[in-house]
């Protein structure tokens, strides 16, 4: 590519996000996805410079650059941003909880609508298509692409579940349908295959890139434990690794490199979510949205452009197929999607959350088609240049077919989506929900006119009133009459208090996590404790509509010593070894209590100053105690038998808050202007050095000697110096776990137990 044609593909990308800037600007709050407007734009381009005698000059030259390019780089430009986006989004507990439906439905799912389509296509169809081609496009347009539906019910509060499924089915047949297209793809270009070889293929394709996936997730997760704060290597490490993980399974390995994607960013979102913290989390999210928004923009734009290409620059291919099959080829995917999810159905009732008829019915119309049949079909066009099993002719229908249907399923079921939510009122807030909004503009209502008692007058610029700035706050124009505290019981609504407990729990319980989140910022909790802790609230949150707070169960098992620490008291065993598990043990079960009983505080603090005194918000409260019971319990003992754990846990977590304390000081110095960058650089390199210091060598806890025990036990420090120096020549220090027994009535003694740390409790 020479110096000119790198400025006009250029100018085309500049373009291409201005146009795709506008058009979610115009479109945002409207019922169309942006999406199909870049489609039309892209046709738009795509029209005047191929149908046309007036060319679009440098930007015409830059459309007929990027409408020739490489399908492979395409994919390999396009596919990754896009995917690791969708799956590092997204939530684990959700995934877990809706696996097994997202497997059905991007597994046995796929490979029906493959064969559905295949069918009709090689069955009702006036091209003479051989089966594997035929089954080629149906493999093409097995792959779902379902953004708009997924941002209507997160816009409109569909259920949180219903949202996961269709997403969850949208990034995992991805890489399944893709594999199997690529299946086809080499049969239909003669590449044959017997089925111990097809066994081979997919085996060698599939789980070689959920391996590679989580090979490169590992490493990349160690490699972030020495990175501190900095949110540009993390947010470029990810990025690096995403890219590097794809071109390594696609064109090294000969694996799927989109399946290798999906597993590394879900293996992000389930691994290393808490390995990025404060502003870098949220930066690492907004960033992957924008390549996201980029990747999107880009292959739309181009799509429209190659079918504008495809359908006018080959009119004798033009004329020899009909719309009328366009939209027939429309009809049989919208069949084949019933038929799918009306066999899968009963299945997809018994898994996870299960599934009801009107959910059912939203999946069905969520089967939209986007980049990624575009990028399969623009590879087969490009294929068909060349090969001498797929005419030219089949790879411009193929372009036009997928380019239609993606461009149909775009206007017909992305805009009337929101129709059918409505319809099936699966957009409507619950009772327990909207009394708690309305309360909620009250309380908006009471911190504008407290803002407005604070910034309504004042020396330089005198008065303002009231009325006339109401008028802007067009959000609070419906607050009227009295406040309604949202726990009110009226007589028609006998339900309404159970709704209110389950709607209270989960309240509490999202306070409870983002606690959580604001420890592991502060360092209180680590990584891990993290992970265990946060996973207690997501399994608790599936629980409150069956039984009280429950995330002191999910957690518990961690707290207590499993039974195999009673095989560390063996004599084979080093003492050392013994110590550092028990330690080890005692320092995490004591974070996790920790966290919890603050956590459980704090959102019980927030909760009432929000909510304010409630029969219901107190059951709650009370089920929050109950809870922390045994967490106070167990830091009790650990208090009396080994308070050296408590005090070096408590010393981590004020080193680690000073030090925060101290980086955030610099930073405030710096953004109002008292320090230059160079005496900045300086303190923010300092401080971090004794960031990592802490993080790679933090306090341990230090058994005590034997020497230091014995001289301020009571009745041994009393012994004369030579007596004491006799017996300390003989005593051997050990630790024994909680529950231990030291002696049993009528065994033989074999020494003197002199218990100077612990409880000792006897049974007669």
């Amino acid at each position: 590519m020479s110096g000119k044609e790198s400025e006009t593909a250029i100018l085309f990308v500049g373009i291409s996000l201005l146009l795709g800037i506008a058009s979610r600007q115009l479109l945002k709050g409207t019922r169309v996805p942006y999406t199909v407007a870049l489609l039309i734009i892209g046709i738009a381009l795509g029209s005047i410079e191929y149908g046309t005698h007036h060319h679009l000059g440098k930007i015409g030259d830059g459309i007929r650059l990027w409408a020739n390019i490489d399908p492979d780089l395409l994919l390999a430009v396009f596919l990754p941003g896009l995917l690791f986006e969708s799956s590092f989004s997204m939530e684990v507990h959700q995934i877990k909880k809706c696996m097994a439906q997202m497997l059905l439905l991007a597994g046995p799912g796929v490979i029906l609508s493959t064969f559905l389509l295949g069918a009709a296509l090689k069955l009702i169809f006036p091209y003479n298509w051989s089966w594997t081609t035929s089954l080629l496009l149906g493999a093409l347009l097995g792959a779902t692409d379902p953004v708009a539906v997924v941002a209507h019910l997160k816009e409109l509060g569909a259920s949180k579940k219903l949202s996961t499924i269709i997403e969850g089915e949208s990034v995992m047949n991805d890489g399944i349908a893709i594999v199997i297209f690529q299946l086809f793809f080499r049969m239909a270009t003669g590449s044959g295959m017997k089925w111990a070889a097809l066994v081979k293929f997919l085996a060698q394709v599939s789980l070689g890139a959920v391996g590679i996936g989580i090979a490169f997730g590992l490493a990349s997760v160690l490699w972030l434990k020495f990175v501190f704060n900095d949110t540009v290597i993390e947010i470029t490490l990810t990025l690096a690794m995403s890219y590097i993980a794809y071109f390594t399974a696609q064109e090294w390995l000969d694996v799927s490199g989109v399946l290798t994607v999906m597993t590394l960013g879900m293996f992000y979102a389930a691994v290393a979510r808490t390995a990025f913290t404060g502003d870098g989390q949220q930066s690492l999210h907004h960033f992957w949205e924008m390549v996201a928004y980029i990747a999107n923009t880009l292959i739309f734009i181009l799509s429209g452009v190659v079918i504008a290409e495809s359908v006018l620059g080959n009119t004798t291919t033009f004329k020899k197929y009909s719309w009328g099959y366009l939209i027939l080829l429309y009809v049989f995917v919208q069949i084949s999607r019933i038929a799918m999810v009306a066999v899968l159905y009963p299945c997809l009732r018994y898994f996870g959350y299960g599934l009801d008829w009107r959910e059912a019915t939203v999946l069905v119309w969520s089967g939209l088609r986007g980049a990624v049949s575009l990028s399969l079909s623009l590879s087969v066009k490009r294929s068909s240049d060349s090969s001498s099993y797929i005419s030219p002719e089949t790879g411009i229908l193929f372009v036009f077919f997928t380019g239609g249907i993606v461009f149909l399923t775009l206007v017909l079921n992305g805009s009337t989506t929101q129709f059918i939510l409505q319809f099936l009122d699966l957009d409507k807030l619950s009772a327990a929900k909207r009394r708690i909004l309305n309360y909620t503009k009250y309380e908006m209502m009471n911190k504008a006119l407290e803002v407005f008692g604070d910034f309504g007058d004042d020396e330089e610029l005198g008065p303002a009133d009231w009325p006339t700035v109401k008028k802007y706050i067009a959000s609070l124009s419906d607050v009227e009459g009295e406040k309604t505290h949202p726990h009110t019981q009226s007589d028609s609504d006998d339900k309404l208090d159970v709704m209110n407990l389950e709607d209270i729990r989960i309240r509490f319980l999202n306070g409870v996590q983002a606690a959580y989140w604001k420890m592991l910022e502060e360092g209180r909790i680590t990584q891990n404790i993290a992970n265990v802790v946060m996973q207690s609230v997501d399994e608790a949150l599936d629980l409150v509509y069956q039984a009280p707070l429950s995330d002191w169960k999910c957690v518990k098992a961690n707290v207590h010593f499993p039974n195999y620490y009673k095989f560390l008291q063996i004599r084979l065993f080093p003492q050392k070894l013994v110590t550092y598990f028990i330690v080890e043990r005692l320092e995490s079960a004591c974070y996790i209590c920790s966290a919890f009983l603050r956590a459980h505080r704090i959102s019980r603090r927030q909760l009432h100053g929000f909510i304010g005194d409630s029969e219901v918000a107190s059951t709650v409260f009370g089920e929050s105690e109950t809870e922390g019971e045994e967490a106070k319990q167990f830091l009790e003992d650990v208090r009396v038998a080994f308070p050296q754990v408590l005090h070096v846990l408590k010393t981590r977590q004020v080193t680690y808050s000073v030090i925060k304390h101290l980086s955030d000081y610099v930073q405030n110095l710096e953004k109002v202007g008292l320090l230059e960058k160079k005496e900045i650089i300086h303190l923010h390199d300092a401080v971090q050095i004794d960031l990592k210091k802490l993080l790679r060598n933090p306090p341990l806890v230090k058994n005590p000697k034997s020497h230091d025990l014995v001289s301020v036990n009571p009745l041994l420090g009393a012994l004369p110096p030579t007596t004491r120096d006799a017996l300390l020549g003989s005593t051997k220090l050990t630790m024994k776990i909680r529950g231990s027994t030291l002696y049993k009535e009528g065994s033989m003694p074999n020494g003197i137990w002199v218990i100077l740390n612990g409880v000792v409790v006897v049974k007669i």
